[in-house]
């Protein structure tokens, strides 16, 4: 019996924009952001997250305080700078992610879903030789990892920062039904509101400047802080 020749991951072959966009937001992929609660475990311990609206209530701030006014804002400034291979912008970039990481283990996860995060798209051949030279040189934090990964979707920059936005509320969702513990359908209206909180979150990423870009979140900090000597944990974070 004959068998159909497998095909490479030519230009003809390659995943459109759109399906390399759900393919990043995916929890599947392997860069192990479901390990992460980015502070929620740390905050369930103290009590301040303790049923269904008050993890939805959480996520919420942290997507509008934390990811879009920091992580996503950068990722919307370096898609172009990978696109244009601007190496000193890159640099300055990153920088500033290993700069605002106020905890041992924020730190730890940048770097570690940067990493696997390459990992992933060098093995799947996916960057140009330039483009993984400069992640040599810098090495990448996750949010400089996943912008060179949005940058080769070619896709429009919202509609990437939507995908990795609704990436990041899906492992929050999976994060929450663990460990508060929440039902299925309770996270799923958890996703909802965090679905419909996703555009104005991106709008904000979208018109951030360098003087207005900023990772100021005491109180997660300080519950991150907390979480590294948590007796009980099932999260890296």
């Amino acid at each position: 019996m004959c068998m159909a020749p497998v095909a490479d991951m030519s230009t003809e072959t390659a995943p459109s924009g759109l399906l390399q966009l759900i393919w990043l937001a995916s929890p599947a992929l392997p860069i192990g952001g479901f390990s992460y609660s980015e502070g929620l475990e740390a905050a369930i311990e103290q009590g301040l997250v303790h049923n269904e609206q008050s993890a939805t209530d959480w996520a919420v701030d942290q997507l509008h305080l934390t990811q879009s006014r920091g992580d996503m804002a950068v990722m919307a400034q370096a898609i172009p700078a990978w696109q244009a291979m601007d190496t000193q912008r890159l640099q300055a970039l990153n920088e500033w992610v290993m700069a605002t990481r106020e905890t041992a283990e924020m730190r730890l996860q940048a770097e570690q879903m940067g990493r696997s995060l390459l990992d992933w798209l060098r093995n799947l051949q996916q960057a140009s030789d330039a483009q993984l030279q400069c992640c040599a040189q810098l090495p990448p934090t996750y949010p400089l990892a996943m912008a060179l990964a949005l940058s080769l979707a070619q896709a429009p920059l919202d509609q990437a920062l939507q995908a990795v936005a609704f990436g990041w509320a899906e492992n929050m969702t999976q994060a929450a039904l663990k460990a508060v513990p929440l039902g299925q359908s309770a996270g799923q209206r958890m996703l909802a509101r965090l679905a419909r909180e996703i555009p104005q979150a991106v709008q904000t990423a979208l018109h951030l400047n360098d003087e207005d870009r900023q990772a100021f979140s005491p109180m997660l900090a300080i519950l991150s802080s907390r979480h590294e000597t948590q007796y009980s944990r099932i999260f890296r974070s």
